[in-house]
């Protein structure tokens, strides 16, 4: 009962010590594409241009999430018996 108590205790402690540092930072982290790549593109007068199919708004990217995951779930669920064998009895 011990390490339950103590386990919960610092899974909110990391909980909080996350909410707090990710609530104080201002600056938003440039990824490889905005900070690499494209000043790449610019050099070689490739400008960036707007994808496609744009998923960085509304709902797209769960529902490609949701459809992954039922996909791989189905996967696993057809082969179970392949990917986890009967223990033999020896």
């Amino acid at each position: 009962m011990k390490k339950i108590w103590l386990a919960s205790g610092l899974v909110i402690l990391l909980a909080l010590g996350m909410y707090i540092g990710l609530r104080t930072s201002d600056s938003k982290w440039a990824g490889v594409d905005e900070s690499v790549v494209e000043k790449f593109a610019i050099e070689a007068k490739r400008p960036p241009h707007e994808p496609l199919i744009n998923i960085e708004h509304g709902d797209l990217p769960l529902l490609v999430f949701l459809l992954a995951g039922a996909a791989g779930g189905f996967t696993a669920g057809y082969c179970f018996r392949g990917l986890f064998p009967a223990k033999s009895e020896s």
